[in-house]
Order: C-alpha cells, then structure tokens, then sequence
C-alpha cells in the first residue's frame, strides 16, 4: 500500500478564505492609514493609534496573500505559515475592534475558521 496525501476541498477553501481575508485587509490597512472617515473618531487604542493598525492589517493582509498562494501550491510552508498568519490576524482583529468592531468579530471568525481547518492535516489516500 502507498500513501499519497493530497489537497483536500477544505485546503482549498481555507486558502480562498486566506486569500479573500488578504485583500480585505489591504483595503482597511489602505484606509486606516489614509484616515478615511469610515473608522470611528472616538475610539480608544490599547496599543498605540489608527495608523499604527493600518500599516499592521496591511502587512497582515500580504502576508496572508502569500499563505493563500503558498497553500494553492500545495506545500507544506503554506499550511504552516497559513497558520501562524491566521492567528496573528485574529489577534490583530481582537486589538483593532474600537476602530470597526464589527468588521473585527467578522475577521477573527474567519481566522479562526482557516487556523481550525488548516490544523486538521491532510488526507491521506491509502490505495
């Protein structure tokens, strides 16, 4: 018998979840540092301000870019550093919910959804 692990559908999904999170992140890192009046004015910071987490959701959100493609290519750095990305993302939601709260429960749900589903493992096919 021979083991061959493949891509599985929920590899897929969690990488076009990455992916969709990325670009999300860009936009919102894009318009946190460009003070765009979306963003509420009264919110409080636990660490540092609103440009802070700009330029923080923005390199998350190309980090998250690269974890997409790396998993696309079916490696195993992808699915690792898909990982890592992930949880710092839904830390980084947590952290930046006084400038879009819902905006922030809705990443961290969905960073918690690709860490749970990347750390399953791959399937593996005995035949």
């Amino acid at each position: 018998m021979t083991e061959e692990s493949t891509l599985s559908g929920w590899w897929v999904f969690a990488g076009v979840l990455l992916l969709i999170a990325g670009v999300l992140n860009i936009i919102y890192g894009i318009a946190a540092i460009g003070d765009s009046k979306f963003f509420t004015d009264s919110g409080t910071f636990i660490i540092s301000g609103l440009h802070t987490w700009g330029w923080i959701i923005l390199i998350l959100g190309v980090f998250e870019l690269i974890a997409a493609f790396s998993l696309f290519s079916g490696g195993e750095f992808g699915r690792w550093f898909g990982i890592v990305v992930a949880s710092l993302n839904a830390i980084g939601a947590l952290l930046s919910i006084p400038a879009y709260p819902f905006w922030s429960l809705a990443i961290f749900a969905l960073s918690i959804i690709i860490v749970y589903k990347l750390s399953e493992g791959p399937e593996v096919v005995v035949s």
